[in-house]
């Protein structure tokens, strides 16, 4: 049963005139993973239609207006950061007096919606980029701090007046982990790309310090070192993937010391038993990775949880076909036979998994030309389907909703 919440006030919601406070822990130049990407690029779209407030974690952001960034207290500074991240939240529902809506991204902000609808009688949206229940290997990473993340999230998403999610896949987990939330009040949206950005980029210096002979077929994954992304799982698969094609590996920021030796010594077998293996370790500027992705023959994300999969948005959009797992929201974003090829996850069939991701991949890097049409077709799906301007516009209706 969903628990009894003061209500908020109901207020007249014009287009111009609401005040949005957008609650997040990422905000540029902070940027380290999708959902700081959503963040910074729906931010300027719903600026077009609303004002907003963005309340995020760190330092100060001179230049940036309506833009507040809170740190933990000071007396918390060697308290375990799942606690300092509450910390941040109650500087972040201080502030938010005079919103008329707390829209919070992620579950470290979370909780500062959440007490922001109980103190300033004000509607919660949340936006759901991941769930704690979709990714149990946090337990083994952070213990308690994970059972307060999830405690957090469980509350604020069962109190929250709309919840936010970005595929329809992630939708279903939604339900799925909070069943006493009503459906009614789960929404899609779904993420954008910048396509004025993310575009076939002719360019190969960064390509070529990198290591990566441009004039070679080649492989790319790009991603952090943790478990959801399965960087694990293409390592393995590569042992099976023609080897006349380079294998780039953008790989850095590992989760834990103990995946960052798993990943070194996978890699250092790959490398002795195969040819034109290349891992870049540190965390690439986005022109960069743009080159990158514009050179590739194939791209491969093999995510065993992934709730949309901005990459893969951002590959299409360079024009590079893309092999992808069938997970969460993958398959709303990659057409199977268009724009690429899905491969069946399950995690009691890991090894068919990393077959078929070979078998894939070799199949594109076989017919060139039919992975050229792939990554047209993805260039075309991206600027039709996936722009920050519907995003924000879908976003503002939820809004409009509340009033």
């Amino acid at each position: 049963m969903r628990r009894a919440y003061p209500r908020a006030r109901r207020r007249c919601l014009t287009v111009r005139g609401v005040r949005i406070g957008l609650l997040t822990r990422e905000f540029p130049p902070d940027v380290y993973g999708g959902a700081g990407v959503h963040v910074e690029h729906l931010v300027p779209a719903l600026r077009g239609l609303v004002d907003v407030e963005v309340h995020c974690f760190g330092d100060a952001r001179p230049g940036q207006p309506e833009t507040h960034a809170h740190r933990p207290p000071a007396a918390l500074a060697d308290a375990n950061p799942a606690l300092q991240t509450l910390g941040v939240d109650l500087s972040m529902v201080a502030a938010l007096a005079g919103a008329d809506i707390a829209h919070s991204h992620t579950w470290y902000a979370n909780m500062a919606g959440h007490l922001a609808k109980i103190l300033h009688e004000v509607p919660h949206v949340v936006t759901a980029h991941s769930l704690e229940p979709r990714r149990p290997w946090k337990a083994e990473q952070l213990g308690g701090g994970y059972r307060l993340s999830s405690w957090v999230e469980r509350t604020a998403y069962e109190a929250a007046d709309a919840v936010i999610a970005v595929s329809a896949g992630m939708r279903t987990d939604v339900l799925e982990c909070y069943p006493a939330l009503d459906p009614a009040r789960v929404h899609v949206v779904h993420n954008g790309i910048d396509t004025d950005f993310y575009r076939p980029d002719p360019n190969r210096d960064a390509v070529r310090a990198a290591g990566v002979d441009p004039d070679r077929p080649s492989v790319v994954f790009v991603g952090r070192i943790t478990r959801q992304k399965g960087l694990a799982h293409l390592v393995a698969a590569a042992h099976r993937i023609d080897r006349d094609a380079q294998i780039v590996l953008c790989a850095g920021a590992p989760d834990t010391p103990e995946i960052a030796e798993e990943t070194e010594k996978a890699v250092a077998e790959l490398s002795a038993a195969r040819p034109g293996v290349v891992w870049v370790r540190r965390m690439l500027p986005t022109a960069e990775v743009r080159q990158l992705l514009s050179a590739a023959t194939v791209f491969v994300c093999p995510s065993v949880y992934e709730p949309l999969g901005i990459v893969n948005l951002e590959a299409m959009a360079c024009g590079t076909a893309v092999v992808a797992s069938d997970v969460g929201g993958i398959p709303e974003v990659v057409d199977h036979g268009g724009t690429g090829l899905l491969v069946h996850f399950d995690e009691h069939a890991v090894e068919e998994f990393r077959t078929g991701i070979a078998d894939a991949v070799n199949e594109l890097l076989a017919d060139p030309q039919r992975a050229a049409a792939m990554g047209a077709a993805g260039r075309a799906r991206a600027e039709r389907e996936f722009s920050w301007e519907q995003a924000a516009a879908r976003t503002v209706e939820i809004y409009r909703a509340l009033g």
